[in-house]
């Protein structure tokens, strides 16, 4: 059975979503922080020696981005001084197997880029 070409459904079911992904988690940030809450929740501070790199000033656009996109919860504490902590939502959660995927890819390319400098 031949296949024909069908750009409109490309686009529909692999173009597009996929473009859709990225546009939210774009940028070197984004992926790192997400794997940094995945250990649990954690304190601007912390997320901050985690990512290492990362300005305090990025920290908080990314945060920002990934909160409003419902990846990230930010919970404000009444204590004094006030404690604000990050963690990662149930919706947030559904990137495991992405980034669980995106950190096996990364591990075995680096090794192919190693062997064939070694070669």
């Amino acid at each position: 059975m031949t296949r024909t070409h069908n750009p409109s459904e490309c686009q529909t079911n692999m173009v597009l979503p996929v473009r859709d992904a990225l546009d939210i988690l774009s940028g070197k940030w984004k992926i790192p922080i997400i794997g940094a809450l995945f250990f649990g929740t954690k304190r601007f501070s912390e997320i901050s020696r985690d990512v290492p790199g990362i300005t305090d000033r990025m920290l908080s656009k990314e945060l920002r981005d990934l909160e409003i996109n419902h990846l990230v919860k930010r919970t404000v504490h009444d204590t004094f001084p006030v404690t604000v902590e990050y963690s990662i939502t149930e919706y947030g959660k559904t990137l495991q197997d992405v980034l669980e995927a995106l950190r096996h890819w990364g591990m075995n390319h680096r090794e192919k880029i190693k062997e064939e400098f070694s070669s």
